[in-house]
């Protein structure tokens, strides 16, 4: 049976592609959202992609799909810094969860380089770009 895993976008991701390209690249979501499921289908695995500029409605998806999918990965943007209730919705998830950057965030301004929902991630991988997604279903795959 094929597992199946979600991506998770936070906020300010649905303007990949127009926003700070220099730092996000030049690809839409949408460009992205293909190469990733793409992928994942390589992998062997059923990927469904989520992108949402609300707290509440990541919060809620989380919770839906805690019983529906084998793992998660998540670019929560800005939320990565200072949202303990995405945090807390990882923290309750029975599955594997990875956090993905697309920019290196360790290289960025001060307040980037803390992440709240790390601890409650299995890994995170950042600097990548589109590629950060790639990385983050190669290593979800084995934990599934």
């Amino acid at each position: 049976m094929r597992k199946k895993v979600i991506v998770i976008h936070g906020p300010n991701i649905n303007m990949t592609g127009e926003r700070e390209t220099s730092i996000y690249g030049k690809e839409t979501l949408a460009d992205i959202n293909k190469l990733i499921v793409s992928h994942a289908n390589e992998l062997g695995m059923d990927c469904e992609t989520f992108q949402s500029n609300y707290e509440g409605a990541i919060i809620d998806k989380i919770h839906e799909i805690r019983s529906e999918c084998d793992g998660v990965v998540i670019n929560a943007g800005a939320y990565t810094h200072y949202s303990y209730a995405i945090r807390d919705a990882i923290a309750l998830l029975k599955i594997p969860c990875i956090e993905v950057h697309l920019s290196n965030i360790h290289g960025r301004e001060e307040f980037r380089h803390h992440s709240v929902i790390a601890p409650v991630c299995v890994g995170q991988i950042a600097g990548f770009g589109k590629y950060s997604y790639l990385l983050a279903l190669d290593g979800l795959k084995p934990l599934l």
